[in-house]
């Protein structure tokens, strides 16, 4: 096996420890944004949900606030925002480059995506249910989580799933600015050394990973949307 896998990728063997390195901080990347990003943009999403005009919590000015700077950080591309906040990621986190330097601009960059994301989500629910829930008397973090949260579950899981292919490939153009993982090791060791074999890898590897969590996403999505229609039929 090893003398196959030589002889079709020998560059990548060669580097097979710095590859299995990249991989580990891709992967470390993708966990600790992802678990911030779903945090505070499930927040930011659901905050523009209620305060929205005609929502259960209404507030124009956090509204307008939360939705301004959503706004902004969406137009900024990637690249500069990476290096624009690099001042902020110095004092958060002591450095600019490595993993832990790339997980404040990863967390700024995906966190008004999925925000957005989960608020057409939560637009989704039919506005009949909440204002049932209302008449019924429940209070708002009862419509948030027994009504809004509950009722987008299909919805929210595809959101989840393009939010996290999406990351994918941010943590790929992070590596680009010394944030580490497979783009870098494509970018340093492939495409800058010319071999070839090493961006076929890293790119293969990549898909396979945004094929696994494409499939589990969708997988989820269709197992509760049959669940909620099954008992949707039984009432």
């Amino acid at each position: 096996m090893a003398e196959w896998l030589a002889s079709i990728m020998p560059n990548v063997m060669s580097y097979t420890d710095k590859f299995l390195d990249s991989c580990q901080a891709t992967g470390q990347m993708f966990l600790i944004a992802g678990g911030l990003t779903f945090v505070f943009g499930a927040f930011f999403g659901i905050l523009l949900t209620v305060t929205r005009p005609g929502g259960i919590a209404e507030n124009k000015v956090v509204y307008r606030i939360v939705d301004l700077i959503t706004n902004i950080f969406r137009s900024i591309p990637f690249v500069i925002l990476l290096i624009f906040l690099i001042p902020l990621t110095r004092l958060i986190v002591g450095t600019a480059i490595g993993v832990k330097g790339a997980i404040v601009p990863l967390v700024f960059g995906a966190v008004p995506f999925f925000t957005r994301q989960v608020e057409v989500a939560l637009a989704g629910v039919d506005p009949g249910k909440v204002e049932a829930a209302t008449a019924m008397g429940s209070g708002k973090l009862g419509i948030i989580f027994r009504v809004y949260l509950h009722e987008a579950v299909p919805d929210l899981i595809r959101v989840v799933t393009v939010t996290a292919i999406s990351l994918i490939g941010l943590t790929t153009m992070a590596g680009a600015v010394g944030a580490g993982g497979i783009g870098s090791f494509a970018i340093n060791y492939g495409q800058n050394l010319h071999h070839q074999d090493i961006v076929n890898v890293c790119v293969v590897v990549l898909l396979v990973f945004v094929s696994l969590l494409q499939t589990i996403g969708n997988t989820l999505a269709r197992r509760t949307t049959n669940h909620a229609l099954f008992h949707k039929n039984i009432k």
